[in-house]
């Protein structure tokens, strides 16, 4: 059977920090008030992405990678990564602070939990006023600094933090300490991992009044004590893709389509579409789809040809 626009069921995660946004700003069918995430496209363990819509629906992400692997993921995907799926597409809505977190990288994890690494970015997709997100160290940190703060509770005198307004993109590499603060919605993509080692939590507690699990032992040797550059800038030339992160994981690239683009492509790597603001149609075989602010998209590797028309700020995501 031939290939098409693909959308999932998002996979709606309560949090403790998690909020409304999901619902109010993005449209997520959210049930209750602390929802924090919707997995836009996931083959992680008991998460994985179920077809939303043609004639596929109803089919798990990996039943059709398995049927048609190289037409759905790519050619170089399949060589590199044989039937899994690499990457992970989220949203997030952040009503309170996040914790205080890190990834390990592809050799910890490995090593750890037979799992990727998680290299990811954020989009940030709307903020409050005075919203922040904390990314790496103000200087150069070691783990005996590190330490002797967290025991102190002045951790946050050393961690770089970033005020941030929509379309500000910041890059985490595996070993970034950081956390996403209160008021700020997010689109993510990141490795096809869940792995993370939380290292402070600011002592909160769940409705049963019980803290989160740390991950203290696991994150001093996963941290990067180095001072870092996370933010990206990133030139929003109109109806063209502007490149805003190529890394070694997948390439990002911002849209701003005010009007018609053609998109032409090889059969390497999928591409996905995270509409971040405005609404959208793609043309492909004579057959139209429309997707709207909050929707997620992935292109088959097979589409190689095809037309996007509207008013709309797109995230465009491939691995190069």
């Amino acid at each position: 059977m031939k290939l098409y626009p693909l959308q999932f069921e998002p996979i709606l995660k309560e949090r403790i920090w998690g909020g409304t946004k999901l619902k109010t700003f993005l449209n997520k069918p959210i049930t209750s008030n602390i929802t924090g995430e919707s997995w836009e496209i996931s083959t992680v363990e008991n998460d994985v992405s179920i077809v939303a819509n043609g004639i596929f629906k109803g089919k798990s992400l990996n039943e059709l990678i398995n049927e048609l692997p190289e037409a759905v993921l790519g050619t170089k995907v399949y060589a590199q990564f044989g039937k899994q799926f690499p990457l992970l597409f989220k949203y997030l809505d952040a009503r309170e602070d996040l914790s205080i977190q890190l990834h390990p990288n592809d050799e910890l994890a490995k090593k750890r939990h037979n799992s990727f690494g998680k290299t990811e970015m954020w989009y940030v997709m709307q903020a409050d006023a005075d919203a922040r997100l904390i990314v790496g160290f103000k200087e150069k940190s070691s783990p005996s600094a590190f330490i002797q703060n967290l025991n102190n509770k002045t951790l946050l005198h050393i961690l770089d933090t970033k005020k941030v307004k929509q379309g500000d993109v910041f890059m985490l590499e595996t070993g970034t300490i950081h956390a996403i603060g209160a008021g700020i919605v997010v689109a993510e993509i990141q490795q096809t991992s869940d792995i993370t080692y939380r290292v402070y939590d600011f002592d909160r507690v769940d409705a049963n009044g019980n803290k989160r699990e740390l991950h203290l032992d696991l994150a001093l040797e996963a941290i990067n004590y180095e001072k870092i550059e996370a933010q990206r800038l990133y030139s929003k030339t109109e109806n063209v893709s502007n490149e805003v992160v190529n890394c070694n994981y997948f390439t990002t690239n911002f849209i701003p389509l005010d009007g018609t683009t053609e998109i032409n492509k090889n059969q390497t790597s999928f591409t996905v579409y995270m509409c971040v603001d405005g609404d959208f149609q793609l043309t492909v075989d004579g057959e139209s789809y429309t997707y709207q602010k909050g929707d997620t998209v992935l292109i088959p590797a097979s589409l190689t040809d095809f037309q996007l028309s509207g008013k709309a700020s797109i995230l465009e995501i491939y691995i190069s």
